[in-house]
């Protein structure tokens, strides 16, 4: 996802790459940002030390680990800086150093940048509401096998909206694993499933199911690209706003 983005920036008008941050002993640290995805050098050292970047640049866009993103969070904090974060697995303490340093940075959080997830999410909230307990909602989710958190964060975030319609809280309602003698399903439980395996980008699908019934919703990522472009759509819609924690949602203009 560095590549990624730092491709995406480069080629997107209003946008200069200016930085890029490593974890210290990283074999990246000290080489031309642009030799590593594929231009020419741009003169741009990737750093390990994220004091020595922020002072240049307008704002973040963070796809790391939640160790790194709550350390770097700190100092997009101190500087007051946009700091875009599409990292995922944080737990709640982290999430609540999130919403302290929102106090002063301008952070958007998500857990997906896709426009069509975003949407699909608005989308899941509406179907929940509607349909009742009548219908059991499960997640099903499949990425590439490196993948390091379960169940994704876009999978929280589809059930997130599941719950939200059904005015309920996803932390009480979510079943993240079944094995052996479970019993019965219980009403208004949110199942997820995770699947993990070769390089697949990430594909999403939320059933409602009835008795006499069944309903799907698929989103299927083709490329790591729409990620980044939205990151970065995020990133410039930012600029300039007072700061706070806001969501794609926020960026797309559909909140309700």
């Amino acid at each position: 996802m560095g590549r990624e983005l730092a491709r995406v920036v480069h080629n997107t008008p209003g946008c200069v790459l200016a930085g890029g941050i490593e974890a210290p002993g990283s074999p990246y640290v000290g080489h031309d940002y642009g030799t590593l995805f594929g231009v020419a050098n741009l003169g741009i050292k990737i750093s390990d030390k994220p004091d020595a970047v922020l002072p240049l640049v307008d704002g973040v866009i963070d796809f790391t680990v939640p160790a790194a993103t709550l350390e770097l969070v700190k100092h997009t904090s101190t500087y007051k800086k946009v700091h875009v974060i599409g990292t995922t697995g944080i737990g709640p303490a982290g999430e609540a150093t999130i919403r302290w340093a929102a106090e002063h940075a301008t952070i958007v959080k998500s857990g997906n940048f896709s426009l069509g997830v975003n949407l699909l999410a608005g989308i899941i909230k509406k179907v929940a509401a509607t349909l009742g307990n009548d219908f059991d909602i499960e997640v099903l989710e499949m990425h590439h096998k490196h993948k390091i958190d379960a169940p994704s964060g876009t999978a929280l975030m589809l059930g997130k909206a599941a719950a939200d319609g059904r005015e309920v809280s996803l932390a009480e309602k979510s079943v993240r694993s079944r094995d052996g003698h479970t019993g019965a399903r219980k009403p208004g439980d949110i199942g997820f499933a995770t699947l993990r395996g070769g390089s697949v980008v990430g594909d999403h699908t939320v059933m409602f199911a009835s008795d006499s019934e069944r309903i799907e919703f698929t989103h299927k990522a083709q490329s790591r690209e729409m990620f980044a472009i939205g990151a970065v759509k995020a990133a410039l819609w930012a600029k300039g706003k007072a700061p706070g924690l806001y969501d794609m949602f926020d960026v797309l203009g559909i909140k309700e």
